[in-house]
């Protein structure tokens, strides 16, 4: 489906009622918006150029200034109509690591620079007092992993061999407690099983079953409970029938010195880690999506929806689209190797994506 495709549908519908929507109007349509976006295809909320961000609906006054001497001057001022002014206040919430911190500031920044009234929680707690929080108002959105979001919040433990399987699972439960899932990011951030650049090119493997022939002499490393989850360790070994010759407990961040080390072969990494930008570390491809479906969708109160507005909804889906697997590992990169401040890099982000005005140049002569 093509964005220009997409696009009129997808307005049309989010400027429907949603107190008129049955259950399965609303899933088609949610569904409709979030399988496009994961097809490449933002719904009706298209990347913008570099000046989107001065794109705003404006209205003229005149303003007639009279002199002594009878002269008239008529002076015309733009008055910016922001799209939020007006609505009610608003809390968002992200997790407590800093891939989430950044999700947050990326998401509140762009809402407030629409005139919404929103305050940003970090570190909003436990899955369930999340869910009681988006239940009773308290919470508007929180950007949430869709594996994470099927398995922990919905109770669903069965694997989907396709994005757009996962999301319907998700978005139909979100539909049936009052939620609804937004678009999805390109990117996702899940396991994968990483080795160095010369090992990759010496042993010729690419994918997780090529490590079969070098499993004898393979140590895997990775987090501790990688080893012991039934989604794990054991998982990669009964869906490719490779078994490493050793399994060694690793901190989360250790594994690329250990890579680099020669203290194993292999290492249970995440998808987004900033260190992947070298291309010193290849990606072995998982035919299977063992790992499964690491793609945020920012999980939204229908309540919230309806008293903000479609414009709520467009804003946050227009950040989501720009979040490439690239996007994210330069903005994790910030971050965490260069100890850049999350609200600092994500302004940076955003202004360089139109969506915030561009810096002021400073005065200093």
């Amino acid at each position: 489906m093509s964005t220009r495709a997409a696009r009129p549908e997808c307005d049309s519908v989010r400027l429907m009622s949603r107190r008129a929507w049955s259950m399965a109007g609303r899933l088609a349509a949610s569904l409709a918006c979030g399988l496009a976006a994961l097809g490449s295809a933002a719904c009706g909320t298209g990347a913008r150029s570099a000046t989107a961000a001065t794109q705003l609906p404006t209205t003229a006054t005149t303003t007639v200034t009279r002199t002594a001497t009878a002269t008239t001057t008529a002076t015309t001022t733009a008055t910016v109509t922001l799209p939020g002014a007006g609505k009610p206040p608003v809390m968002i919430g992200d997790e407590n690591t800093s891939e989430q911190f950044l999700l947050g500031q990326l998401y509140y920044q762009a809402l407030k620079a629409q005139g919404f009234q929103v305050t940003l929680n970090q570190n909003i707690g436990p899955t369930q007092v999340v869910m009681q929080a988006l239940a009773t108002g308290q919470l508007a959105m929180y950007p949430e992993y869709l594996d994470t979001w099927n398995t922990q919040v919905a109770g669903n433990q069965r694997t989907y061999r396709t994005r757009a399987g996962a999301y319907l699972a998700g978005q139909h439960y979100a539909l049936g407690h009052g939620l609804e899932l937004l678009n999805p990011t390109p990117f996702s951030d899940t396991g994968a099983i990483a080795v160095s650049f010369y090992y990759a090119v010496q042993n010729q493997v690419q994918s997780i079953p090529d490590l079969i022939q070098v499993s004898g002499g393979l140590t895997l490393g990775g987090p501790p409970q990688f080893g012991q989850s039934p989604t794990g360790l054991s998982a990669i070994e009964s869906t490719y029938g490779m078994v490493p010759a050793a399994f060694k407990p690793l901190e989360i961040g250790a594994q690329y010195q250990a890579l680099d080390q020669g203290a194993v072969q292999a290492a249970v990494v995440n998808t987004t880690d900033p260190q992947l930008l070298t291309g010193s570390y290849p990606l072995l491809h998982d035919p299977e999506d063992v790992f499964g479906w690491g793609n945020v969708v920012p999980v939204a109160s229908a309540r919230a929806l309806e008293a903000e507005g479609p414009e709520f909804a467009a804003t946050i889906n227009r950040v989501s689209a720009l979040l490439t697997l690239p996007a994210i590992r330069e903005l994790n990169a910030a971050v965490v190797l260069y100890g850049q401040d999350p609200a600092t890099a994500a302004q940076e982000f955003l202004q360089a994506q139109g969506i915030l005005p561009p810096p002021q140049p400073s005065s200093g002569g």
